[in-house]
């Protein structure tokens, strides 16, 4: 492991826009190898309690999958295809590598919840409203589709923070 606070929050960072990246950009198969490798590399280099944040990710993953899943089939959210009625394995790996951020390079923003409230609802759907410029996803209709997602993330970021906080604790420290 990395003993640097700052180069491990580094690292975690590069890690997840490069994850982000291939997500977004290349075929489902090379992005989730890519975050497969990129997961790994996080729990040698800069995990520092491993098994909660396992668990955390998993718990994480699920519920941000199952979010997008809602959004998918609710048609705020839709692949290029239009086709997708589950949550593309593609946007699963983005949850579990985003999910890593929140112990390390994004801990900061929950520490000050004024700060998060208004910083959340703007980057998660600016994310999605990325991905879609870049081809990835479509917002069907773009201010109804922008407003939902950022209610979705004004709500799960917090929630998933405070889950944190409440069944790994260290990982908040």
């Amino acid at each position: 492991m990395i003993s640097s606070k700052t180069y491990r929050n580094i690292l975690n960072f590069v890690m997840f826009e490069l994850g982000w990246f291939a997500c977004v950009l290349l075929s489902q198969a090379w992005a989730l190898i890519i975050v497969a490798v990129f997961l790994l590399v996080h729990f040698v280099l800069v995990s520092q309690y491993k098994m909660d944040e396992l668990k955390f990710i998993v718990i994480g993953t699920l519920a941000g999958s199952l979010l997008d899943g809602l959004w998918l089939r609710t048609g705020i959210l839709a692949d290029t295809s239009g086709a997708a009625i589950t949550t593309p394995l593609w946007l699963v790996a983005l949850w579990a590598i985003f999910m890593t951020s929140l112990n390390h390079s994004l801990k900061w923003l929950g520490s000050n919840r004024v700060l998060m409230l208004l910083v959340v609802p703007i980057a998660g759907p600016f994310a999605y409203w990325s991905a879609s410029a870049l081809g990835a996803v479509t917002l069907p209709n773009l201010l109804p589709s922008l407003l939902a997602l950022a209610v979705g993330w004004l709500v799960l970021f917090p929630a998933l923070l405070s889950l944190r906080d409440f069944l790994y604790p260290r990982l908040a420290r």
